[in-house]
């Protein structure tokens, strides 16, 4: 087997791990874990830093400046950002954020006293006022708005890590926009140096990009991928007493049937390959049924049991008319047969409904890779 490696992709918004091995002699990859996430990306950093001037300037004061300010509001997060950019573990200067005027004057409309008697009051030693309107924030402070979003990727990386299936990593891809953060880059690197190779690719922000356009140049690159949910139809079963909860008890045509059951395709974290199908058959619950409606479900765990178990969603529907051909005939030629099947190991799910006697069908498809 081939070289197993884990993909950080530490956006904006999210941290997103995928773990993948090499298949050799082919060079196409096979998904050892379903993706994980969390939302431990650059907002984090963000949001520390309103947190900040919520302690400083007031809670009421900020969300009133935000509200009446938009603009200006706009303007100081645009500034941080630019210091977050610059914000290093070597670094020993400090970092200056310039403060919109329009935030200077509203403050000491709204208090009645400047922003430098804020500062003083608020026992915020870390940061300090210079005289040209800027917010000067030395470099501890900096490091405490990094560090309890990096300290969320750190353990969620440590946790994909202990994992039995993830054992043998050899290299950790640090990309997306966040992991130009050299703040990140030195973390990730001190916590799994040891265990891996951690690697910064080159233009790390465009990597996602560029991986994007290579797997739409050649999908089948990815062979194997794990699913992240548990897919499935909602069907009648014969009802069987002692079973079914009394409450899914259908009787149609002097027949007990049981509603809601939830029959699996796919459970979530099953290995699936590019191009692999399930095959199910129904027949239509009445001889003259004219369509047939067949909900796709999918669910976190692959414990479920029911369509109206928690945690349940309906993903899809496929409508299949099967028109009048032999309404009459079903009982002389045999219960009319519905074969659904669902292929996998796309970025979509393709799902087919055929009517085997009509050999009419349906199609449609369901994003494979969101939940």
């Amino acid at each position: 087997a081939g070289d197993r490696y884990i993909v950080a992709d530490c956006g904006g918004g999210t941290v997103d791990l995928t773990v993948h091995q090499i298949e050799k002699p082919q060079g196409t990859l096979k998904e050892l874990y379903k993706a994980s996430g969390g939302p431990y990306g650059a907002v984090g950093v963000d949001l520390a830093f309103e947190k900040l001037l919520c302690h400083i300037f007031g809670d009421d004061f900020i969300a009133t400046f935000k509200a009446k300010r938009p603009a200006a509001w706009v303007d100081l997060t645009i500034a941080f950002e630019a210091r977050k950019r610059a914000a290093a573990p070597s670094r020993s200067s400090p970092l200056n954020i310039s403060l919109p005027f329009s935030f200077i004057d509203f403050y000491r409309k709204h208090r009645g006293h400047n922003v430098e008697t804020a500062l003083r009051k608020s026992n915020v030693n870390l940061v300090k006022w210079s005289s040209q309107g800027m917010l000067r924030m030395s470099p501890e402070a900096m490091n405490e708005l990094f560090q309890p979003t990096i300290t969320h990727i750190i353990q969620h990386i440590d946790t994909l890590l202990k994992k039995p299936e993830v054992q043998g990593i050899k290299f950790l891809f640090l990309v997306g926009g966040f992991a130009e953060s050299a703040m990140l880059q030195r973390a990730v690197q001190a916590a799994f140096g040891h265990r891996c190779r951690v690697i910064v690719p080159q233009d790390v922000g465009l990597t996602i990009l560029k991986g994007a356009v290579l797997f739409g140049l050649d999908p089948g690159v990815v062979r194997v991928r794990r699913s992240p949910l548990t897919y499935g139809v909602g069907v009648l079963n014969k009802f069987v007493e002692g079973k079914h909860p009394r409450e899914k008890l259908l009787v149609k045509e002097g027949k007990n049937w049981c509603t809601d059951i939830f029959e699996k395709f796919v459970a979530v974290d099953q290995s699936v390959a590019l191009g692999e199908v399930v095959q199910r058959s129904y027949c239509p619950a009445r001889p003259g049924q004219r369509r047939t409606i067949i909900n796709i479900y999918c669910c976190d765990t692959d414990d479920v049991v029911y369509i109206t178990d928690p945690g349940v969603r309906k993903c899809g529907t496929i409508s299949l008319e099967l028109g009048d051909a032999g309404d009459a005939g079903d009982a002389a030629r045999g219960r009319r047969e519905i074969r659904a099947s669902m292929q996998f190991g796309d970025t979509e799910i393709k799902v087919t409904a055929l009517d085997t006697r009509t050999a009419r069908s349906v199609r449609a498809t369901i994003d494979f890779l969101s939940n």
